[in-house]
């Protein structure tokens, strides 16, 4: 008992103010539903032998073009200039005009012959390591839409991320961290809602370090730092809390509510320390900052956020996303697509290029899963002049490399043109349901009651695609 006793709602009111990390709103709000009493974010058993602890989403904004990076078109050269021989889609976001050859020559790499074209010379070289997917589809010819879809498995209504329902399924391997981290996302088509837990519980939301306007150097989680209070004082902060807590529980039993709130005060407390750690790369050796790009502006600032993704990884975060805008669209080239693609590839070549060595060196590659794309493709037809292309959620290229795939791998094919995508066909939730088969979760199994039915990230679709497993 306290001389002076006061309600653990006062006191949490006259806390708060005191923890430097509750900015982290993902950490405080909404907590009611979480499961009071017990840590939400313990380690979960998986439901399947996992071939993945964690992904690495590398999320090229915009939509890169599959017929100009990963997918060569011969037809395409030949027939540039020339209608397409067929029907487009019914619904477009821009009309196109006729064929559009690609800019760039394509060479086959590594022991397995992947093409690659010479936008990408530095992830050429890490071809037998990657997975390609060359007839991923999706439903929706918006930016909005599409990266919804990509993000939550919905382009219509809010709805958890993949990062958030990874969290729930597994919960995390390190208790000072959050389970999900999302470095400089874009504010724009969907903003917060890509990296929210939407009706999961609030611990499972994705902790967003800066945005798409700021510098991978100055991302950091906000007031991290406490200037008013000591640890020691916080720490006492805590302990009195946690007394009241029990007093309370004796009295009445256990409050999910609240119960969930201190549990958000602990995490952000621990944080303060552990969080960083491990955004200080001051002691990377400058072999590695080299590696990472770090010592070049040009891919600097890409450069940094993939080194903070293998850091964050090795450190027991389980979803990491690493955004590629620098608060535009970045690889919407409607025109100028010669200049607009050779910028973003020259930024994130050699970063990602590296990000994989440095895996692969540390025994890293092996149980983290890296998913490279964007939310769409682009026409092989032209738009802008003769010199751009459209928006193509038809058919597209993305890949995977670790974490239980096969490397120097080629799945599923587009047209000979590169519209649709035409061979074992992968579906946005194909993809979704694929990957959370590599982590160990069996994505019909892992869902959340809410509004009088079970969700999940596939809602009533998708298929493992078994063929990418190694």
């Amino acid at each position: 008992m306290f001389d002076d006793p006061i309600s653990r709602r006062n006191a949490l009111t006259r806390f708060a103010a005191g923890f430097g990390s509750l900015a982290l709103a993902s950490l405080l709000s909404e907590t009611a539903s979480a499961s009071g009493g017990v840590d939400p974010l313990a380690v979960r058993p998986p439901h399947l032998v996992a071939r993945a602890k964690r992904i690495i989403f590398l999320f090229m904004s915009g939509g890169p073009s599959q017929v100009d990076t990963f997918d060569p078109k011969p037809l395409l050269d030949r027939d540039d200039g020339k209608p397409l021989p067929f029907d487009k889609p019914r619904v477009q976001f821009n009309s196109t005009g006729n064929l559009l050859k690609s800019p760039w020559r394509f060479r086959q790499y590594g022991d397995s012959g992947l093409w690659v074209s010479e936008l990408f010379p530095h992830l050429a070289q890490r071809v037998d390591d990657l997975c390609m997917i060359h007839s991923m589809h999706g439903t929706n010819a918006a930016h909005g839409g599409a990266v919804m879809k990509v993000h939550t498995g919905s382009d219509n209504f809010i709805r958890p991320s993949i990062g958030s329902w990874v969290s729930y399924g597994l919960g995390t391997e390190n208790g000072n961290l959050p389970a999900f981290v999302t470095i400089c996302p874009t504010l724009a088509f969907g903003g917060i809602n890509n990296w929210s837990s939407a009706f999961l519980p609030a611990v499972y939301q994705g902790t967003a370090l800066g945005d798409a306007s700021v510098p991978s150097e100055r991302a950091k989680v906000r007031y991290i730092r406490n200037s008013r209070l000591s640890r020691e004082v916080q720490q006492l902060q805590l302990e009195r809390l946690s007394q009241l807590n029990r007093e309370h529980q004796s009295r009445t039993g256990p409050e999910a509510s609240l119960e969930a709130r201190i549990n958000s005060f602990e995490l952000a407390f621990r944080m303060q320390s552990e969080l960083p750690k491990v955004e200080n790369l001051s002691g990377e050796s400058k072999a590695t900052q080299h590696l990472y790009g770090l010592d070049d502006p040009v891919t600097a600032n890409f450069g940094r956020m993939c080194l903070m993704a293998r850091r964050f990884a090795e450190s027991g975060v389980r979803f990491i996303q690493v955004t590629h805008n620098d608060n535009k669209v970045q690889w919407d080239q409607h025109a100028d697509l010669k200049n607009g693609h050779e910028k973003n590839a020259r930024e994130v070549d050699l970063p990602i290029a590296g990000l994989l060595a440095d895996l692969k060196e540390r025994g890293m590659l092996d149980d983290t899963l890296i998913w490279w794309g964007g939310e769409f493709g682009r026409t092989p037809t032209a738009e802008g002049g003769n010199n751009g292309r459209d928006h193509n959620p038809d058919g597209f290229t993305m890949w995977l490399a670790g974490g239980g795939v096969k490397g120097g791998f080629r799945y599923g094919s587009s047209d000979d043109y590169g519209y649709y995508a035409a061979e074992n066909k992968v579906h946005i939730h194909d993809l979704h349901a694929t990957m959370l088969h590599l982590l160990g979760l069996d994505h019909e199994r892992l869902t959340y009651r809410h509004a009088g039915r079970d969700f999940r990230l596939t809602d009533v679709e998708g298929n493992v695609v078994h063929e990418l497993f190694a």
